[in-house]
């Protein structure tokens, strides 16, 4: 036996779903650096308002920043619910409300049109946190990493052909295995960029609008 059953059944598997949780990390750097840009935006259109007193500033601030936080507080965690967000996100909508008298109508326009790029941006990282690679290629991929050594075995026994030369058998065995099972926990780690465990995880307290 030849290594195609390798190939086949574990390493296209591996760097298909490696490949995958790297584009998921990527994308949501992406939607992150929108998210917090977006808010910077609105921030910037509100403060620049003279229509506004100083405390609705602050106020429109502190909104913003309770926006900022409770996303990535959200992302940080395993719960999946947007509830608490949505109604977070709308004080937005109802400051805009409130101020009505004292914001111009093209001001208004210019804050909805970038909340609504808050809110894309939210609705995409939210994807990327509740939605992984497909679950039965990664136990496919789990199932065949653990059972190869007993398939691999005693194919490289039988290539040895010789007692003298076992421990060759246990070397190429352990060392093929050990890349393997790296590999796989390389995704597992790639997956879910958020949690804070993994070398190549996103720190997100750099996508704070008080960084």
């Amino acid at each position: 036996m030849d290594l195609t059953l390798l190939h086949i059944a574990i390493i296209f598997p591996l760097v298909f779903t490696i490949r995958g949780s790297f584009r998921r990390r990527e994308k949501a750097l992406e939607h992150l650096s929108a998210f917090r840009s977006n808010l910077k935006t609105v921030q910037a259109f509100l403060m620049s308002n003279n229509g506004l007193t100083e405390q609705e500033k602050t106020e429109s601030v502190d909104i913003l920043i309770e926006i900022n936080e409770t996303v990535l507080q959200h992302l940080a965690k395993t719960t999946y619910s947007l509830k608490e967000l949505d109604i977070i996100t709308d004080k937005v909508f109802q400051f805009t409300l409130e101020k009505d008298s004292s914001l111009k109508r093209s001001l208004r326009d210019k804050v909805f049109r970038f909340m609504r790029d808050v809110h894309r941006s939210i609705e995409n990282l939210h994807s990327i946190h509740s939605h992984r690679t497909p679950i039965s290629l990664k136990a496919y991929c789990g199932v065949f990493v653990y059972v190869f050594p007993f398939i691999y075995a005693p194919t490289i026994i039988y290539a040895v052909d010789s007692e003298s030369l076992y421990w060759v058998v246990y070397i190429v065995v352990i060392l093929t295995e050990f890349i393997l099972i790296s590999l796989y926990n390389i995704q597992d780690d790639l997956e879910y960029p958020f949690d804070n465990i993994g070398t190549d995880d996103i720190n997100l307290d750099n996508f704070k609008i008080s960084r």
